[in-house]
């Protein structure tokens, strides 16, 4: 009965402010099926740290935070999912979409500024990674540059990734006349050759590692998924790559991630700020790539769905998704689920490259 009563007497109220905030991520997961495989093991993480002398906080979490993304091995590991997933068809068959995907990374470099107004030079720029909208790139530039603030950072990237469908649209409909969300683009089925989806991601990891060979471990890993599904003689692994290893590591990710969300860590001016930037940077990207749209549309006779250009941040593939739900919405008839898909796929590639650049910059 003691230590029943010591543990009642050391809970505050900031433990019970992040129950709250667990608690809400499991209710986003499961009543609004938001990212649900990322949000519920942060939520019940979330949970598991913020109890008074909580077992977990020093054994289990700890062990795995330090284990998969203290020294990135989950971030990694991930990209393999992730690319196994990827298909580059529709990238490959009209290749300006990538245009899209580096119109959008214009957030991580707004937000480079504003952070740098607060915090110093080498935090302010593992902040502003945020914007990639790619938590293990996040991740591994804030390890790599040694923020002190990688357990915000990361917070904050998960964070926001899984809440994008609530982010995007709202930023979306304010920038864009409903006249320009029911603009029709029609798919032109183009065959990609085998030898080219083949060829593409070895190029790329090439050619990427050439420019920013900060970045060779987050566009090897990611390629080297895709030619996993790509090759032809590897499907049963290319499965369990897509299936089980990713949705593996996203729960222990998930979980891991909410070593960082005790009331102590979390609830501070400096880790609110970083979540306020972060967000701006989602908001900044999400208007880069819908103006970016918008200005090509000024010199194009075929115009383009300006929406498209959102799905150019690297939350893939909810923010392709989210653009192809929008078009049907507004018009039951058009569908910009392979034009939204490619943009989709070309931010996830240009927010690795935008963290090499970082990486460049700034790692000593």
């Amino acid at each position: 009965m003691d230590i029943l009563y010591r543990n009642l007497l050391e809970f505050t109220w900031q433990q019970g402010v992040m129950i709250l905030i667990g608690c809400l991520l499991i209710f986003l997961a499961i009543k609004k099926e938001m990212e649900p495989t990322l949000l519920l093991p942060m939520g019940f993480g979330t949970l598991l740290v913020n109890i008074p002398f909580s077992e977990a906080l020093t054994g289990p979490i700890n062990e795995l935070y330090h284990a998969g993304i203290a020294n990135e091995l989950f971030p990694l590991l991930l990209f393999i999912g992730i690319g196994a997933m990827i298909d580059f068809g529709p990238l490959l068959s009209n290749p300006k979409l990538m245009l899209f995907g580096a119109a959008a990374q214009f957030g991580i470099f707004f937000t480079l500024a504003m952070a740098r107004m607060f915090f110093p030079e080498i935090d302010a720029a593992s902040i502003a990674i945020i914007g990639a909208a790619d938590g293990p790139t996040s991740i591994a530039v804030a390890n790599t540059l040694g923020s002190q603030y990688k357990g915000a950072i990361t917070v904050a990237a998960y964070s926001y990734m899984a809440l994008v469908p609530i982010i995007q649209p709202p930023v979306i409909r304010l920038l864009t006349t409903r006249k320009e969300r029911l603009i029709r683009m029609p798919y032109e089925q183009k065959s990609v050759s085998k030898l080219t989806r083949i060829m593409f991601p070895i190029l790329i990891t090439l050619v990427v590692s050439a420019i920013v060979p900060q970045a060779t471990a987050l566009i090897g890993f990611l390629m080297f998924g895709n030619l996993i599904r790509e090759c032809g003689v590897l499907d049963s692994l290319s499965e369990t790559a897509q299936k089980v290893l990713a949705n593996l590591v996203t729960i222990f990710l998930g979980i891991s991630v909410a070593f960082n969300m005790t009331a102590e860590q979390f609830l501070k001016v400096d880790t609110l700020l970083i979540l306020g930037l972060g967000l701006i940077a989602f908001i900044v990207d999400t208007a880069g790539g819908v103006l970016f749209a918008k200005f090509l549309n000024l010199f194009l006779k075929k115009k383009i769905n300006p929406m498209i250009g959102a799905a150019g941040i690297s939350a893939f593939p909810m923010s392709g998704r989210i653009v192809h739900k929008m078009g049907l919405k507004e018009d039951p008839q058009n569908f910009l689920l392979m034009h939204s898909i490619g943009v989709n796929v070309s931010g996830q590639i240009a927010s690795v490259i935008a963290g090499g650049i970082i990486l460049s910059f700034f790692a000593k």
